[in-house]
């Protein structure tokens, strides 16, 4: 087993989309639930929810759901839904914290994974409405993201874009601290 400190698991974390399949277990399933079952939320009320898809025929369901310039992610061998409702946690006056709560232990997994060598890569580009339909999710929870966990392959994955095979080779480009980190007060556009 692989151990990194939090600073290297995070220096270490990538996107990648060129996977290889690894082994899904329920050993590894509880050991990434409970990195995310340790984060912080408002008043302990952990509003986070996931799906763990991994048996074949589901995966290739979850196919349908995704969107054209994310066929790479059909060499999944785990994808993990992320789900919640406001309801689940504090709403203090126009202080909304469901998604805030659900972004920090979504991270905690994400970070675990990637202590334990697997790539997991948060997507965008899926359909909220299939993958429901896909997986019987009730319209009052929240399809938030969905994370596509595999190992990393060194082999270009052939359906990724031009743009996404230079993103595989070289880490994209991070905008500079001292545009996002104001000291004091904003100083913004």
């Amino acid at each position: 087993m692989i151990f990194l400190d939090v600073k290297e698991a995070i220096e270490k974390r990538r996107a990648f989309r060129s996977l290889k399949p690894v082994k899904i277990t329920k050993k590894l399933i509880n050991d990434l639930a409970g990195s995310a079952q340790l984060a912080a939320s408002c008043f302990n009320n952990q509003p986070w929810r996931y799906i763990f898809v991994y048996e074949t025929e589901m995966l290739k369901k979850m196919h349908d759901a995704l969107s054209e310039g994310n066929k790479w992610a059909y060499k999944a061998s785990l994808i993990i839904v992320i789900l919640g409702k406001q309801e689940d946690d504090c709403v203090i006056r126009d202080r909304i914290y469901y998604r805030f709560d659900i972004g920090m232990a979504t991270a905690h997994m994400i970070l675990r994974a990637t202590e334990l060598g697997l790539v997991a890569h948060p997507i965008a580009g899926y359909s909220p409405r299939k993958t429901r339909e896909i997986l019987r999710i009730p319209e009052d929870i929240d399809v938030i993201a969905l994370v596509i966990i595999g190992k990393h392959s060194d082999k270009i994955n052939p359906d990724m874009s031009d743009k996404q095979v230079i993103a595989e080779k070289e880490r994209p480009e991070r905008i500079p601290i001292k545009s996002f980190v104001f000291h004091n007060k904003y100083k913004g556009k």
